[in-house]
């Protein structure tokens, strides 16, 4: 157990020098992620949400400790064992880093420091433990072997962490300079004022604007990308007239624009809550392409994260719609990207689900096509265009929740981007479908609050929610789960009134 620790912990502290993703712990989680059926990949969304990546790396520190426990007893004769179990699991972990998406030579050190160490260790505790070994008078006991060995593990560790705490306190400073540029610079187009009815949190809705500390959170990531402003560069290539390298001072040299964007994930289920609503400050992607030129036959942008495990395909002929607004984002509700939502830069397209459209930590756009290369989502069985649905929410009343009878409000939320909701209704039981009344619109890109009083007698009742786009189209009954592109149907609660 402590070889292992021990390897470990090397891993990691040179991965901490040299890249974090090189981790070994780390490659074989996001190995582990990129393998996974997808069916799976489900499960932990729905079973775990935003906590799937540390139940991950929770089970794979479980399953370690337990295969070190095992070969351990194999081994109280001979290292032999344990010093093969430990081979191995360097080759494992030099398999998940080279195979990583953004491996470079380099982040083979890791793995290697791992292996080394770890068999080292053994070895050594293993001579020092046997019955022949030094005994107290002469020499070390096991216990003080142990004794010695455990802190030096632990000071391993800890030399781990606290370059992982270096490294994101530099992350921290990064960030604190974006906010202070962002704050001192004129934008050339500022986000409407949101207007006090845009929003009904005195009677359960959600507030229009989402603290970016409460902003649902999905991504394939095991460890967040620490890479800041000054190291960042993005590289427009492909089939383009030319090809373009921008930093981020080039960026915040553009035009900068703020725009009210509410984000859905893919994987909302209906009635789900993973939907948030921010001003998202940024430039003009449309802009870029053009300047890149978009070859004849192009109809894809390949976006990859800057560790390379995420890549999202976007149709090209929505990023090039004069009024859809697509951004390569730098800040949020006023400041810097936090790190977990993609800092230092990210992409934000309105109307289209996430997995097809807001890479976060991007780094790379490649003009293609979608027959030429495939993205992370659409190999695993997801749609090619991922355009949001119309679709509503009953916030209030609480599933299998109990209200006083007679007069109920009932409230939600709505959305239908890009062009926005004109109409929801309310229908109690089995009666007839009755308008809802509207907050003041804010956008076609973002939610719609609602909120209706319906009066329910005495005992259990059942209330149900649809919406109608700008366009007069109602949203389907029909219920669809998450895959391939999105989850629709009417969105139910059952209450009691008492």
């Amino acid at each position: 157990m402590l070889a292992v620790a021990a390897a470990l912990a090397a891993g990691h502290l040179v991965a901490g020098l040299v890249s974090p993703a090189s981790s070994p712990f780390l490659a074989v989680g996001n190995g582990a992620i990129a393998l996974a059926p997808q069916w799976l990949v489900e499960f932990a969304k729905s079973a775990f949400g935003v906590a799937d990546k540390p139940v991950l790396l929770a089970g794979m520190a479980v399953v370690l400790l337990a295969a070190a426990v095992g070969v351990g007893l194999a081994s109280r004769e001979r290292p032999r064992p344990g010093t093969r179990a430990l081979t191995g699991l360097g080759l494992l972990g030099f398999a998940a880093v080279a195979l990583s998406p953004a491996f470079t030579p380099v982040d083979l050190l890791a793995p290697a420091a791992a292996a080394g160490v770890g068999v080292l260790a053994l070895r050594r505790l293993h001579a020092l433990a046997l019955p022949a070994a030094p005994r107290a008078g002469t020499g070390m006991d096991r216990r003080t072997v142990l004794t010695g060995t455990s802190a030096l593990v632990g000071f391993g560790a800890l030399a781990a962490g606290g370059l992982g705490q270096l490294l994101g306190g530099r992350l921290t400073g990064s960030r604190d300079e974006v906010t202070a540029r962002l704050r001192g610079l004129a934008l050339a187009e500022r986000a409407p004022a949101i207007p006090a009815g845009a929003a009904f949190p005195e009677v359960g809705t959600p507030t229009f604007l989402t603290a970016n500390a409460d902003f649902y959170r999905i991504d394939t990531a095991l460890r967040i990308p620490t890479q800041t402003a000054a190291d960042w560069s993005l590289r427009i290539h492909g089939m383009v007239d030319r090809e373009l390298t921008l930093t981020f001072d080039d960026l915040l040299a553009r035009p900068l624009l703020e725009r009210t964007v509410t984000m859905i994930c893919v994987s909302n289920e209906v009635g789900d809550d993973y939907i948030s609503t921010s001003n998202f400050t940024g430039v003009d992607l449309r802009e870029i392409l053009l300047e890149a030129g978009i070859a004849p036959g192009a109809d894809q942008v390949l976006s990859t994260s800057s560790d390379g495990l995420w890549t999202a395909g976007t149709p090209v002929d929505v990023l090039l719609e004069p009024d859809r607004g697509a951004l390569l984002a730098v800040g949020m509700n006023g400041e810097a990207l936090p790190p977990e939502h993609g800092f230092p830069v990210r992409m934000v397209v309105p109307g289209l689900y996430g997995y097809v459209s807001a890479t976060k930590w991007v780094t790379d756009l490649e003009v293609t096509t979608f027959d030429r290369k495939q993205a992370y989502w659409l190999q695993r069985g997801w749609g090619r265009l991922g355009p949001v649905k119309t679709q509503s929410r009953i916030d209030v009343p609480k599933a299998a929740g109990s209200t006083p009878a007679g007069r109920v409000t009932v409230a939600g939320i709505a959305w239908a981007q890009p062009v926005g909701i004109s109409r929801v209704e309310v229908r109690l039981d089995d009666g007839p479908w009755t308008p809802a009344e509207l907050a003041t619109e804010v956008g076609g890109d973002t939610w719609r609050m609602w909120r209706a009083d319906v009066v329910a007698a005495a005992g259990a009742h059942v209330v149900t929610v649809r919406a109608t786009d700008a366009n007069g189209v109602t949203q389907t009954e029909e219920r669809a789960p998450v895959l391939p592109d999105g989850a629709t149907g009417y969105h139910s609660v059952v209450f009691s009134a008492v």
